[in-house]
């Protein structure tokens, strides 16, 4: 089978590859012969590219500041949780559904205590963009196996599951290869990857 992957165009769109897509409510598309998706926010025909891009002045450089590429790592009693804000798309599933150990606006905002190890183990591995992993007894968890997927989320980004191959681009500190995040709103700082800014600039995917 051939091997699912992801590129990049420059200042254009994603092409995507013997890898199934489908939206977060269920629907799904043929790619067998590969798909063109936006990731500028122009197009009128999300999720897939139609040419805006042209038009709109998106470009696809990364304005990130690089000294905040970094894993931390959070050690407890019996888990280790590693965290690079840097990769965070925002999805806020850490925050809302465990914030006694993930404490959005506390320092250090990660008590890796604050809740049973099974409790902090079924939060990270909710992390859409791999900016959360942990280890036990300082050995890395390795990822789920799950197959390879491209999920469209409503009014957010890509999200990339089972180890799809993202073609010439260099990814985080401690990033995952198996699962991500790809902006399609065109306004993060951190392209090719979401960094949550879809949140301000009021994207909406199916309006």
């Amino acid at each position: 089978m051939a091997t699912p992957k992801i590129a990049c165009v420059p200042n254009g769109p994603y092409l995507l590859e013997n890898a199934p897509l489908r939206r977060a409510s269920g629907e799904t598309w043929p790619t067998d012969k590969g798909v063109a998706l936006c990731r500028c926010g122009g197009s009128q025909n999300k999720p897939f590219c139609d040419g805006t891009h042209g038009s709109n002045g998106f470009r696809d450089d990364n304005r990130a500041d690089p000294a905040k590429d970094k894993r931390e790592a959070f050690a407890g009693k019996s888990i280790t949780i590693f965290d690079n804000r840097a990769l965070c798309a925002h999805a806020a599933h850490c925050t809302e559904e465990l914030a006694s150990v993930f404490r959005y606006g506390k320092e250090p905002w990660i008590d890796p205590d604050g809740a049973a190890r099974r409790e902090i183990i079924a939060v990270i591995r909710k992390c859409p963009s791999g900016a959360l992993s942990y280890a036990i007894d300082g050995v890395e968890a390795a990822p789920l196996p799950r197959p390879a997927m491209v999920t469209v989320t409503d009014d957010g980004p890509y999200r990339i599951s089972g180890g799809i191959e993202l073609v010439g681009v260099k990814q985080g500190d401690g990033a995952s290869s198996d699962h991500y995040t790809l902006c399609r709103c065109g306004a993060s700082n951190n392209k090719p990857f979401c960094d949550g800014s879809h949140w301000n600039a009021g994207f909406k995917d199916p309006s």
